[in-house]
């Protein structure tokens, strides 16, 4: 028997589709490539659709008005993905370095909030796909403490993700952690890879526990408050090739 969350993952596995944009330029359903050069703002957005009905409705809507309007200059990626809670949608949008105009303003009028990629705890070796994204946020007083929290973090795993070791399944299932820090300074946003949702669930009830080294670094930084964390699978939307 599989699991929603595995129906979710062989339902939207990467492909291209005829007639959705253009297939020679754009990938269909796949995730977004984090760390991609020239990307300059990128909009994140975490909405609660309440049930599982009003989420995929508000994902299918959005991926099919996507499909249907022309992709706007500038555009890198679109991605909608799908809170393994059954409620929860994430927006990730990432727009080349000096886009500009109406649709990237729609964007942010919308609830979207400004954030630029910064640094990330990177892969060792190849590193397998992703099957779960997880979310992790966290409110700063500024950009001081924005950037205090995640050099500190980075600096402290040799800014390298715990356990990823080569291309199999890994003993911890992180593969990377890609900080982001808002345009205002208020807010870290990591967009964590991960094997699957039970690899993640296994690292919080260990090394992430309150009284372990990075909770207990966390908690030092002043200016700091964590918000929790989402995860997501199921990716709808678009990624510029």
């Amino acid at each position: 028997m599989t699991s929603e969350t595995e129906n979710q993952q062989a339902t939207h596995a990467p492909t291209t589709v005829p007639g959705f944009q253009d297939p020679a330029r754009f990938l269909v359903d796949t995730l977004p490539e984090i760390r991609r050069p020239g990307v300059g703002p990128v909009l994140i957005s975490e909405w609660d659709a309440e049930d599982t009905e009003r989420q995929q409705a508000m994902i299918e809507g959005a991926a099919r008005a996507l499909a249907a309007a022309p992709v706007p200059d500038g555009l890198v990626s679109q991605v909608f993905l799908a809170g393994t809670d059954g409620r929860t949608v994430l927006g990730f949008g990432q727009w080349e370095e000096g886009a500009a105009g109406a649709p990237l303003r729609a964007v942010g009028e919308g609830g979207a909030r400004r954030y630029r990629y910064y640094r990330s705890l990177l892969p060792q070796g190849e590193p397998p796909e992703p099957g779960c994204i997880v979310t992790v946020r966290f409110e700063t007083t500024g950009h001081e403490a924005a950037r205090q929290l995640v050099d500190g973090l980075v600096d402290m795993m040799n800014g390298l993700q715990p356990g990823a070791a080569d291309g199999s399944r890994t003993p911890s299932g992180g593969i990377s952690s890609n900080f982001h820090i808002s345009e205002d300074g208020t807010r870290v946003f990591n967009y964590s890879e991960w094997t699957d949702e039970a690899a993640h669930q296994h690292m919080v009830e260990t090394s992430l526990q309150r009284g372990g080294a990075v909770m207990r670094f966390v908690e030092s930084v002043p200016g700091v408050t964590p918000l929790g964390f989402k995860r997501y699978v199921a990716p709808r939307g678009l990624v510029r090739r």
